[in-house]
């Protein structure tokens, strides 16, 4: 082969190469099917939304109910603990009348410093006693209220994960 023969050719598809103000650069990837991968993509975009929505409606569905029977357990909590609280509050007016009945049968000043002795002396009993019932009911109120949500939500949260 000989000097005169031999073809060179220059690569214009070099970074640094300037482009011609009436030279078109193009891509080799046709059209067409670059629209069907966006749609392609797009679709499924728009079923993984659909998807999610629909478990976030269900999920919130679950919720609101689980908030709903909550809500109505928290009233009949408080409605327990108000009855308990009148019985009480019964209780006491009546050993506060009673008190006041046997202080006027009283004949002494030894006999009313007794009854006050005793008087106090069981006071403080059924006052404790009290106490441990409306502490443990409003234990039971707060524990009823409260595991309910946490099962409730500890559920959907899984089943939406």
């Amino acid at each position: 082969m000989k000097n005169a023969e031999m073809k060179v050719e220059g690569n214009t598809n070099t970074p640094n190469a300037k482009v011609e103000t009436n030279e078109k650069r193009s891509f080799d990837v046709p059209f067409f099917p670059m629209q069907q991968i966006f749609r392609g993509i797009a679709e499924q975009g728009v079923v993984r939304a659909k998807d999610n929505y629909e478990k976030m409606t269900a999920a919130s569905g679950e919720m609101a109910d689980i908030l709903r029977e909550t809500c109505s357990t928290n009233a009949r909590v408080a409605a327990d603990y108000g009855v308990k609280v009148m019985e009480i509050s019964g209780v006491n007016s009546n050993s506060a009348f009673d008190f006041l009945t046997k202080l006027m049968d009283t004949k002494s000043l030894s006999e009313v410093i007794q009854l006050s002795a005793t008087q106090s002396r069981q006071n403080f009993e059924v006052t404790s006693a009290q106490s441990r019932e409306l502490w443990e009911l409003a234990r039971k109120g707060v524990s009823e209220t409260a595991e309910p949500i946490k099962k409730g939500f500890t559920r959907i949260l899984q089943k939406a994960s």
